[in-house]
């Protein structure tokens, strides 16, 4: 039986656990969840995950983990083959998970302000965030320069990680090409990945949600 994963497509978090789980060929039951009308607060998901969170993954056992980060690296524990996505060295591990960091500290926030702005605020975006998103879009510049994907010459967790927010910060701020060449030639050869089909409806839902709240 395949674990279940609760989950919304406009999360980054989730779309990235999709990501990886089909890059590793593992089977997910998709659990959709209506945060609008409060899915994610009945009594019976707070039991599963109190913090209330997407996504969340539970195994046929009962095995629950909550948190994108630590579901991809639980699925390339337990499913991965020849450490696919997450290689054995050391000093590469540290890497992923030094990504994953600023992927939590540097891209994240500003687009979660914006998004719940769009939500449950006016629909309209502080220029101080598009700052910091733009500071962001720097660091990761300097951060892919010298080597094909995240981390090093191979394809990492730390890739779809990454991939699932980027793409959906372009929306609200487009990554100009000219200014940040490496970060576009790199959304390039991710998009070419068979698994990054698994990033398409997520960004196509968040699209039509932008488009509504910031007309």
């Amino acid at each position: 039986m395949a674990p279940t994963l609760y989950m919304i497509e406009t999360s980054t978090s989730t779309r990235a656990v999709l990501m990886v789980a089909k890059a590793l060929g593992v089977e997910i039951t998709k659990h959709y969840l209506d945060i609008t009308a409060g899915e994610h607060l009945t009594p019976e998901f707070l039991k599963l995950n109190p913090q209330h969170t997407v996504p969340t993954l539970v195994e046929e056992d009962g095995k629950v983990l909550w948190d994108g980060h630590a579901i991809v690296l639980y699925l390339v524990d337990k499913y991965g083959k020849d450490n696919f996505l997450y290689p054995n060295d050391s000093y590469t591990r540290a890497i992923i998970h030094q990504m994953f960091y600023f992927e939590a500290e540097y891209l994240f926030p500003p687009l979660s302000k914006i998004t719940k702005n769009m939500f449950y605020g006016n629909g309209k975006i502080d220029p101080n965030l598009l700052d910091d998103m733009g500071e962001a879009y720097g660091i990761l510049e300097k951060l892919l320069e010298g080597h094909l994907w995240a981390v090093g010459n191979e394809t990492t967790l730390a890739d779809f990680s990454i991939i699932s927010i980027i793409t959906t910060m372009d929306m609200v701020l487009p990554i100009d090409s000219k200014t940040f060449p490496n970060i576009r030639a790199w959304i390039k050869r991710v998009e070419n990945l068979p698994c990054y089909k698994e990033n398409i409806p997520g960004l196509r839902v968040y699209k039509k949600v932008l488009k509504k709240y910031l007309k």
